[in-house]
């Protein structure tokens, strides 16, 4: 071990008398601490001396003795202190000397007191010899340490085509919106590479110095998903074209398929079309019929008073006629060029030129920005912004914004507010009905069989109650703070908006009293702000 480097009082016991040698810190060391000697001077009894002529003493930088006067003349030994890391990872030993002919501890001291603190893992024994053949006092020494856990790694699935293609139309210079040339399918040719797996490395546990293990996190794993017309290879970690065709992933599953074209109406001479992939229909989508696919939805025509559905996206290039019972249901992105007295949702964001009297919901943006772009008429909600060219009618049509928070989500925080308040109703009313039970236990008297059971699943029904409550609570709140701190919600107004309009964003509601033009509407500091674009 390298020579003594802070600063530390030795006291030499000479018949009655206690005289204190002063060694003042070397090679950069840290000085005596006057805290430290106090408390090792009074623990040995001595106590009565010059004490401010003792710590003038202690400040100059040189070697020095001084008597502290008479002593009860008994040597003592050397101190050890020991301390553990909050965490447990590191033990950290200082030692104070024994009077001069006093007895210095060995290893077995050593390594007994440590055992007394419950140390018994990770001991630098090296560390703890080391001090032993040259002490160092007043000095933190390091004689145990823990196992540090090895951090775990998430497996990962690598694509090697568009996960996520760009289905926004082309904006002409007139302000127009071409939904005829939109580039939306991934094809891919018979062997290619579509994605590949990297499995999951579950880590190594620790251990503290107390001997208690310490568990590496959790790691995700998973494994690749995918439907027909793929093969994978024998380890499972890569999967391969095994036709050539369109490749799309629909909830983290990979799917080749041919697109299943239908070259006219979707009608009487076609039916009702349930497909695993993509589906492209060159005409019209009829009254009273549905389509539900798992890739994505193509309509070159109308979709009237139909249901159409995807895993995907949705691309309607003439709009959808809902006459109150169209729907369109995607879980990706939907663009349309118009809805009109339908009901849209989406899982991405929407893009029209148009909505009339609908319920459009999208779980991202809402954008109705073509030339002539209006909103007029029903409810539209967005969980990121709304953005129109026009909002609400001169005639008043009643119409609704919201933005702040996905519509799926929303629905679940009414929900969970309901279940919290019906929850609690119905422990109100079970905990004086056991209450009455305990009480007349308590009184000494005993219940009859048949009363016992019902109290036992009474406090069954209770203890349930309060843990769906408990958990009920914890994801209200979750989304609570979610709706309230909803940074990019914003409804903007490229030209008019009507009065009439109601706004609301995350928590907060307004109707538009007058009409305003070229403004936005954005929550700020508790309030709605509007501010001009």
């Amino acid at each position: 071990m390298s020579n003594q480097l802070n600063g530390y009082v030795q006291v030499e016991i000479n018949g009655s008398q206690a005289i204190g040698h002063i060694y003042p810190p070397k090679e950069g060391g840290l000085p005596i601490n006057v805290m430290e000697v106090d408390e090792y001077l009074t623990a040995h009894g001595i106590s009565e001396y010059e004490k401010s002529e003792f710590r003038r003493q202690l400040a100059e930088p040189k070697e020095s003795t001084f008597s502290f006067g008479n002593c009860d003349g008994l040597e003592f030994s050397e101190m050890m202190s020991i301390k553990i890391s909050l965490d447990r990872m590191r033990v950290t030993c200082r030692f104070m000397p024994p009077s001069l002919k006093g007895s210095r501890m060995n290893a077995k001291d050593i390594m007994g007191e440590l055992s007394k603190r419950g140390v018994v893992y990770g001991i630098d024994q090296e560390a703890i010899l080391a001090y032993l053949e040259d002490p160092c006092y007043a000095t933190d020494l390091v004689f145990a340490e823990g196992l540090q856990p090895e951090i775990g790694r998430d497996a990962k699935i690598e694509y090697f085509f568009n996960t996520n293609p760009s289905l926004k139309p082309k904006h002409n210079e007139d302000g127009s919106v071409d939904y005829h040339d939109l580039n939306t399918i991934c094809g891919v040719k018979e062997g290619d590479l579509l994605a590949r797996l990297t499995p999951e490395d579950r880590g190594k546990p620790g251990k503290n110095v107390c001997g208690q293990d310490i568990p590496t996190r959790s790691v995700k794993s998973k494994h690749l998903e995918f439907g027909q017309n793929i093969r994978i290879s024998d380890d499972r970690t890569e999967i391969f074209a095994a036709v050539t065709g369109h490749v799309s992933l629909v909830n983290d599953k990979v799917f080749v398929s041919d697109v299943y074209d239908v070259p006219a109406d979707v009608d009487n001479s076609i039916g009702n079309i349930n497909y695993d992939g993509n589906v492209h229909i060159h005409g019209n989508v009829r009254g009273g019929f549905s389509i539900v696919a798992k890739g994505d939805v193509i309509v070159d025509g109308v979709v009237e008073d139909a249901l159409v559905q995807a895993g995907g996206q949705i691309i309607v290039k003439r709009g959808i006629h809902g006459m109150r019972r169209g729907i369109l249901d995607a879980k990706g992105n939907v663009i349309v060029q118009f809805i009109e007295n339908a009901k849209v949702f989406s899982g991405g964001y929407i893009e029209t030129g148009s909505i009339i009297y609908s319920e459009v919901n999208a779980s991202e943006d809402i954008i109705v920005i073509d030339k002539k772009g209006f909103i007029a008429g029903g409810n539209v909600r967005a969980g990121g912004k709304v953005e129109s060219m026009t909002i609400g009618s001169e005639m008043g049509a009643m119409t609704h914004i919201e933005v702040g928070m996905a519509p799926e989500k929303k629905e679940r925080y009414t929900q969970l507010h309901k279940s919290i308040s019906s929850l609690t109703k119905k422990i109100n009313k079970l905990t004086p009905v056991i209450k009455t039970y305990n009480d007349f236990v308590e009184s000494g008297k005993a219940l009859d069989h048949k009363n016992m059971l019902y109290l036992n699943k009474l406090m069954s029904e209770l203890r349930s109650t309060k843990d769906m409550l408990q958990d009920c609570r914890v994801e209200f709140n979750a989304l609570h703070q979610e709706l309230i701190n909803s940074k990019h919600a914003k409804v903007i107004v490229r030209r008019d908006i009507h009065s009439g309009v109601m706004i609301t964003i995350s928590d907060l509601s307004m109707t538009m009293k007058d009409k305003r033009s070229y403004c936005q509407f954005e929550k700020k500091n508790g309030e709605i702000l509007v501010s001009n674009l």
